[in-house]
């Protein structure tokens, strides 16, 4: 699998993000539910084909999503806290999750290895993440989880802000 960009878009009031590939060509297309009780997301492809579905669990003591595709759920990620650093886990792909999120630099790994490296550019309007990953990993499903952990992180730094 080629390198996929996502860029969000500034001034929005949902969720959108373009994924693009390293010729700047649009690959897919995410947007947000305006009004909805947890997070939603639709992965649209260029054909305005829906990919991917994700949404949250609400009443949940760690944050908990879903991937949904074809319309049924397909794979579940949890977040998990440890002593020192959280990490997730999407157990029906067989994947963890681990790194340093704040920083925007983490790595989904299998039992046979990487699945795909992920990192943040700096200094970009809007935000702008590298999804570099394994020709045999599914595009769609490495970006469904990417696009979780970044609602997680929105999550909790609005509610660190919200806080002060």
């Amino acid at each position: 699998m080629p390198k996929l960009y996502i860029k969000q878009k500034v001034f929005s009031w949902k969720d959108k993000f373009s994924v693009y590939n390293a010729f700047g060509e649009d690959v897919y297309r995410v947007e947000g539910e305006l009004i909805s009780f947890g997070k939603k997301l639709h992965i649209y492809d260029i054909y305005d084909n829906e990919t991917a579905f994700i949404h949250e669990k609400v009443f949940s003591f760690l944050p908990k999503y879903f991937i949904a595709r074809g319309g049924a759920d397909i794979a579940e990620v949890v977040k998990k806290l440890s002593f020192l650093k959280a990490r997730y886990e999407i157990p029906a792909f067989g994947w963890t999750v681990q790194g340093n999120f704040t920083d925007h630099s983490y790595t989904i790994t299998s039992g046979s290895g990487t699945v795909a490296t992920i990192s943040k550019k700096w200094f970009s309007w809007g935000d702008t993440y590298e999804i570099d990953a394994a020709q045999s990993a599914d595009p769609v499903n490495v970006l469904a989880v990417v696009l979780i952990i970044d609602a997680v992180l929105a999550r909790q730094t609005a509610a660190a802000s919200a806080s002060n």
